[in-house]
């Protein structure tokens, strides 16, 4: 190996460079290590809200359409001036920002929370800070309510009874209402207010039905690799599946993928029914085309009604604790050209 040796030329072009990066550093207000964040801090416009978002990641395409949806709304035009931070679905990492919102003085603090539970001590800290803080998307579990101001978000127990009510219809239209049905579910990340809600919802019309028999349930991270393993999991242990329930359009991306390589069929016309919940643009095109049955929509475009709050707040008008968006629920009856044509996530 090579090992390079430093004389003293070399030493005095080192320090040469060293003091060039000083200069730079001190006429350039040492803006060469300065976080850019900070900075843009320092210049907002004092008229604009400030607003700290805490996303808690970018696990699926429907977490992409809602960060879109939050920053098309919280913009300058807008009257707001937005800091944005991807947690990485790390609970930690949200309580590391959330109180760099609070040392910032932040306006508001909206952040959707990785997981339900463990957030009382922080938004004791906000409280305590006077700076109010809107749940995005999902709920948090605490004693306390008064810690946060409102939730803009889905119902997911409702989506999960949806998903319910909907594999009873059809089953009733196929005349296998009275027959044993064999149900596998994939669940999304643990914890997280749509996986439980969805859990919950779905179970409380399952346990209506003594023949809906789920032979088994697991976690796959709203993630399409973790639900193909899953689904590769399911496929080896179950032979006889009668019906997919997937708690996402990404884990139903990747179980499609086993189901496939698998040699079963699904669909409309396959011997696999398929439940998914998001309805993002591609899940919607594989419902027109018959390969998922149903897609229980799950409206990610909440940045518009969380600065609709904030108006709210603003003016000094009464606000409700909870908002749910606007969901339906797609079958190939309804997803037509035109809807697609629309559909902006």
């Amino acid at each position: 190996m090579k090992h390079f040796k430093f004389n003293k030329y070399t030493d005095i072009a080192a320090m040469i460079l060293l003091l060039v990066i000083l200069l730079f550093m001190i006429l350039g207000g040492c803006s060469l290590f300065q976080n850019i964040e900070d900075e843009s801090v320092n210049e907002h416009d004092e008229n604009l809200i400030v607003v700290g978002v805490s996303q808690l990641g970018s696990e699926s395409g429907w977490r992409t359409a809602n960060t879109e949806s939050v920053q098309a709304s919280f913009t300058k035009k807008n009257g707001y001036f937005l800091l944005f931070n991807n947690a990485r679905q790390k609970q930690e990492n949200q309580f590391k920002t959330i109180r760099s919102f609070i040392s910032r003085r932040v306006d508001y603090i909206v952040f959707a929370p990785v997981v339900e539970t463990g957030w009382e001590t922080v938004l004791s800290e906000a409280k305590e800070a006077g700076i109010p803080v809107i749940l995005m998307d999902r709920s948090v579990t605490i004693e306390d309510k008064s810690l946060y101001t409102a939730l803009v978000g889905s119902n997911f127990v409702e989506e999960g009874e949806k998903a319910g009510r909907w594999l009873e219809k059809d089953l009733e239209e196929k005349g296998r209402s009275e027959k044993d049905i064999n149900i596998v579910i994939l669940k999304g990340t643990q914890g997280a207010s749509a996986q439980v809600g969805r859990t919950v919802g779905f179970s409380t019309i399952a346990s209506e039905h003594s023949n809906w028999n789920i032979l088994d349930q697991e976690y796959a991270d709203f993630t399409s690799a973790k639900g193909k393993e899953v689904m590769e999991s399911f496929l080896k242990k179950y032979p006889d599946i009668d019906v997919v329930i997937s708690q996402n359009d990404d884990m139903t991306f990747g179980a499609l993928e086993a189901i496939k390589e698998s040699g079963r069929t699904v669909g409309i016309d396959g011997e696999i029914t398929i439940i998914s919940f998001d309805a993002v643009m591609e899940a919607l095109e594989m419902v027109a085309e018959g390969t998922i049955n149903v897609d229980i929509e799950c409206n990610p475009d909440q940045g518009k009604y969380i600065s609709e709050v904030i108006r709210m707040l603003e003016a000094g008008e009464e606000i409700e604790k909870e908002y749910y968006v606007e969901e339906d629920v797609f079958t190939i009856d309804n997803v037509t050209e035109e809807l697609l044509n629309k559909r902006t996530y």
